[in-house]
């Protein structure tokens, strides 16, 4: 599974090395940056605990599971190669405050803040490497020897670490020469084709994520222009697209997806090549086994600084990119994001106790199952609110009620604010359903489209 998911990795950092080259080239620049890439981390969860893991404690069939991941893995590449032809219809139509708001709630609170509490949990070297950093990209402090701000504060960071460690303080594992080394190339296979009927039922929990990473790659084209790169969106989907097929088709099952965080690679300093590196890295290392021993020499609190520092820059461009006016828009994208973080801490809470969110009663248990529906679907929900919160503000009541529309069709099928623990989509009239959350949800989205159609009538 690892070889063919970083094949996929490989494919689609060395097409958008390709895409960032010629970019220069046509504008005679030598700053442009290439759009970072890699696996979606929110898939890695649903495919583990959302199909993985119920396919084998279902059957017992480690080797049917795996095939059942290659097929939805495939499925969603399928999708995504159909969605990305309205990518640039998309970044036209919705505005900025929303594409960038989206992928700012999304840095600040998940990119920025999760690996913050790896920082605070290991001070010594997590807050020595993020003020390095800082000072660096920041406040603009050249590093001895001319060593990027990011390289400098990693290093600032591991030599704190092994340092403490040769002392004998701290947890530390020094990993085996060697170990786990073993070649292994993914070549493409139709041992998928075996598990097709198997795979239908767990499509309706997988298929989200494919319309969730196209929304993603939107934003995150936005985000790149609003950083001075501006690549066509449809090449930035169709890319995506075509590597998750072929991390399927070789074994992998996890789908890639461009990454958040293209202005903080841009004032690290990367530009066309970085890509190029990471693929080479990450694609060279699956296939000898060699992820495992970087990721034990490089200690989490001191490559965590550099997430904060991405969370960072990301929120601080959507609102500088933005017009002032669409601020709180901004801001508003940022409350469904909040829900997802407060899931996903209460949850791993919940798991360490031993218990479940079932075991919630009263005012807990109400709180949880808003949670829920207010975090699942976030990104979309975010554009959605965003957007209908610029419409607002630009006395637009027709558009508004289109977003409010949406926002209710949406929520008849659990694309947005899906009460499904695992998040997965639904058509309405399936006897399973879960009616009594998502009728009252899409009621109100329809009261709320009809009165911004009244509106539109009273300005015409």
């Amino acid at each position: 599974m690892l070889p063919g998911t970083a094949l996929g990795v490989l494919v689609g950092d060395l097409a958008y090395t390709v895409m960032a080259v010629r970019l220069a080239r046509r504008t005679g620049r030598d700053d442009v940056t290439a759009m970072p890439f890699g696996i979606d981390t929110p898939t890695l969860f649903a495919m583990v605990f959302g199909v993985l893991g119920p396919v084998k404690l279902a059957t017992g069939d480690p080797v049917l599971a795996w095939k059942v991941g290659m097929a939805v893995t495939i499925a969603i590449g399928a999708v995504k190669c159909l969605l990305s032809f309205a990518g640039d219809w998309a970044r036209r139509v919705v505005p900025r405050a929303a594409l960038l708001g989206s992928i700012a709630g999304v840095a600040i609170l998940l990119i920025a803040f999760l690996p913050m509490l790896k920082i605070v949990r290991d001070p010594l070297v997590g807050l020595v490497a993020l003020v390095v950093l800082l000072v660096a990209l920041v406040g603009g402090v050249r590093m001895p020897f001319g060593v990027p701000g990011a390289v400098a504060a990693v290093a600032a960071g591991a030599l704190v670490f092994w340092l403490r460690a040769s002392l004998g303080l701290g947890d530390h594992r020094i990993p085996a020469a060697g170990a786990d080394l073993t070649l292994a190339i993914p070549w493409p296979t139709l041992a998928w084709l075996a598990a097709v009927d198997d795979a239908l039922p767990y499509l309706s929990i997988a298929l989200p994520f494919a319309l969730v990473t196209i929304v993603g790659g939107i934003d995150n084209t936005e985000s790149a222009a609003a950083a001075g790169d501006t690549y066509r969106t449809r090449d930035i989907l169709l890319v995506e697209a075509v590597a998750t097929v072929l991390t399927g088709l070789c074994g992998g099952v996890i789908q890639n997806t461009p990454y958040i965080g293209h202005p903080a690679y841009k004032a690290m300093g990367a530009r066309a090549g970085y890509t190029l590196a990471t693929g080479l890295a990450i694609g060279g290392g699956a296939v000898v086994g060699a992820l495992g021993a970087l990721v034990a020499v490089l200690p989490e609190a001191a490559v965590a600084p550099i997430l904060v520092f991405i969370g960072l820059e990301i929120t601080a461009q959507a609102f500088m990119a933005s017009p002032a006016r669409h601020g709180a828009a901004v801001a508003l994208a940022f409350v469904p994001v909040a829900a997802a973080v407060v899931l996903i801490l209460l949850d791993g809470v919940l798991s360490a106790l031993g218990r479940s969110a079932a075991d919630l009663a009263g005012d807990a248990g109400a709180t949880y199952r808003a949670l829920l529906v207010l975090g699942n679907g976030f990104i979309l929900t975010a554009v959605l609110w965003s957007s209908a919160l610029v419409f607002i503000i630009e006395r637009r009541p027709a558009a508004t009620a289109v977003a409010f529309g949406l926002c209710g069709a949406a929520t008849l099928c659990g694309l947005v604010h899906s009460p499904l623990p695992s998040g997965a989509v639904f058509w309405p009239w399936s006897a399973h359903a879960p009616l009594a959350v998502a009728a009252p949800l899409a009621g109100a989205y329809a009261t709320l489209t009809a009165l911004a159609l009244l509106l539109a009538g009273r300005s015409r």
